[in-house]
């Protein structure tokens, strides 16, 4: 037991916060949501803008790789280090101590992040030509390219210590449920970017320069907004009276594990690009048929999965930390469920319509029909994972809420040697399209492992989720036939007009069959529908 004196006394006066409804959790997940639609579609822009200015040239790829390196870092400093330890353990310091104490701690977390990221970011610059030579060795045989790529992750290097105190500072509203500010700051960065391309046009300096800098740029922002709302909950910088705390060494527990789960993700990500990179197994252009799906299957997920796994993670933690394992069950089946009821039909929608919509998005230049065959394949087989790939976000973000991050990395150990196994058996008939449904495969397996885990950890869900899972699915199915049928047989002079138009009433016939199942999201939804037209 810790005798150490900077340890914060047991506060007796603090009333745990019993309001964790249901539909608070919908509204902080909209407030992602909304943020993260709005990131997704200016990134749109930013690409559009970066396709025109840099093209797929040498340049370009100094730059992409360039930007790469800091960001497989983010994920550990950044959203990782947030949803594996910094909220779970706030949160049980908010509940357990006075706000005292609770600042004392952040105060010695912020030093220490701080200390790390700089370590970290002045070892990426020095180390920065030996980086560079081990990532892209192919690049050391154009002098000029390697030359650039060792400037710019020099330069942009200093993105980890921003990056990494936002996500600190992410953690510290997340706690106090505050979401807004930090759901819509990842758009400053891409602001920062598209306003970096445009001044580039008019000036002499090389724009990847002006690019780098704007990476910057946006870090800079993306923290300084988090700032104010952090000042307004009460948080103040003050130095603590040692950064020897049991807190800090708890947060350091629950982070080595999400280091190998991060590692366990980089590897199953390599793995993928190395199999599609075969070309003669599964053809040519794999590696970039598994880029294209993958940034269409993200949408939903950053949308509605990662959302909701954001949004319920500080309650979890909350009713975690204070044993309420009635409520906390009941939250992880009514976050399931909500999974479900999006993905399902998303899930369909994207099988049926896999080759349009690749065709409306892709299919111009250099991305002929070829390209859209094999990307829409690899589409195709990735939907089948969603509502796993979206279930596998609510269960991790329940364990790490329980601050056990060792099972998760356990089951995804696993299911990588499954994936890999996978991806070497189906590739050969299914091409790229293997590989995607290896991954979906692997995913489904991941999810059920950690669901029958979670069953026995908790002594049993007490839910219906099977019953409410093929209530769903069948729903799902009817639209299935619907938008086959459609789209073979509904005339419309233009696709893309096509397109939405079938998607929407797909989702419009979904809702409808789930108010005749009786399913409740779509009862609410219904009852919010009531609520809008009244008013």
């Amino acid at each position: 037991m810790s005798t150490n004196k900077s340890q914060p006394a047991p506060e007796r006066t603090l009333t745990p916060d019993i309001g964790d409804s249901h539909r608070s959790i919908i509204h902080s997940t909209s407030i992602i949501s909304s943020g993260t639609l709005a990131s997704r579609v200016l990134g749109f822009i930013r690409d559009v803008i970066l396709a025109k200015l840099l093209g797929t040239g040498w340049k370009a790829d100094a730059f992409f790789l360039a930007q790469k390196i800091p960001n497989l870092l983010r994920d550990l400093v950044g959203e990782g280090a947030t949803q594996a330890a910094i909220v779970p353990v706030f949160s049980e310091y908010k509940q357990k101590y006075d706000k005292n104490a609770l600042w004392e701690f952040m105060n010695v977390i912020l030093i220490l992040a701080l200390m790390i990221l700089s370590v970290l970011t002045l070892i990426g610059i020095l180390f920065a030509p030996w980086i560079v030579r081990v990532m892209a060795p192919g690049f050391i045989a154009e002098p000029q390219k390697l030359s650039m790529t060792i400037q710019l992750t020099k330069l942009m290097f200093p993105y980890v210590i921003l990056i990494g105190l936002t996500a600190y500072s992410v953690g510290i509203l997340f706690t106090f449920k505050s979401f807004a500010i930090s759901a819509f700051s990842p758009c400053l960065l891409n602001l920062a970017m598209i306003a970096g391309a445009c001044i580039s046009f008019y000036t002499s300096l090389e724009p990847v320069y002006w690019l780098a800098i704007s990476v910057l740029v946006g870090g800079v922002l993306q923290l300084a907004v988090q700032i104010p709302p952090m000042f307004k909950i009460g948080f103040r910088l003050k130095k603590p009276k040692s950064l020897k705390h049991p807190g800090a060494m708890q947060i350091g527990r629950l982070l080595i594990p999400r280091m190998f789960g991060s590692g366990i993700y980089q590897l199953t990500v390599f793995i993928d690009s190395f199999c599609a990179s075969l070309a003669f197994i599964v053809g040519p252009g794999g590696i970039s048929a598994i880029y294209y799906s993958n940034r269409i299957i993200q949408f939903p997920m950053g949308i509605f999965s990662v959302a909701l796994a954001s949004a319920v993670l500080p309650s979890l933690s909350g009713l975690a930390s204070r044993k309420d394992m009635a409520a906390l069950k009941k939250m992880i089946v009514f976050s399931l469920e909500n999974i479900f009821f999006i993905m399902c039909p998303t899930t369909v929608i994207i099988l049926f319509l896999s080759n349009p919509i690749i065709r409306v998005l892709f299919q111009r230049g250099e991305f002929d029909l070829h390209s859209t065959t094999i990307t829409a394949s690899a589409l195709a087989f990735y939907s089948i994972g969603l509502f796993s790939f979206g279930g596998i976000k609510i269960l991790v973000t329940s364990f790490y809420a329980l601050q056990d991050t060792k099972t998760p990395v356990k089951v995804a150990g696993a299911c990588l040697l499954i994936n890999v196994a996978l991806n070497f058996v189906l590739m050969f008939p299914l091409k790229v399209g293997g590989i995607a449904l290896a991954s979906s495969i692997a995913g489904t397996i991941d999810f059920l492992v950690l669901l029958y885990i979670m069953e026995k950890r908790l002594g049993g869900l007490n839910s219906d989720l099977l019953s409410y899972f093929l209530k769903v699915t069948s729903a799902a199915g009817l639209i299935g036939v619907f938008e086959f049928w459609s789209w073979n047989h509904w005339f419309f002079s233009n696709e893309v007009v096509k397109l939405f138009c079938i998607g929407g009433l797909g989702f419009v016939l979904y809702e409808i069959i789930c108010l005749g199942l009786k399913v409740e999201q779509a009862q609410k939804i219904w009852e919010w529908i009531r609520r809008v037209k009244s008013i």
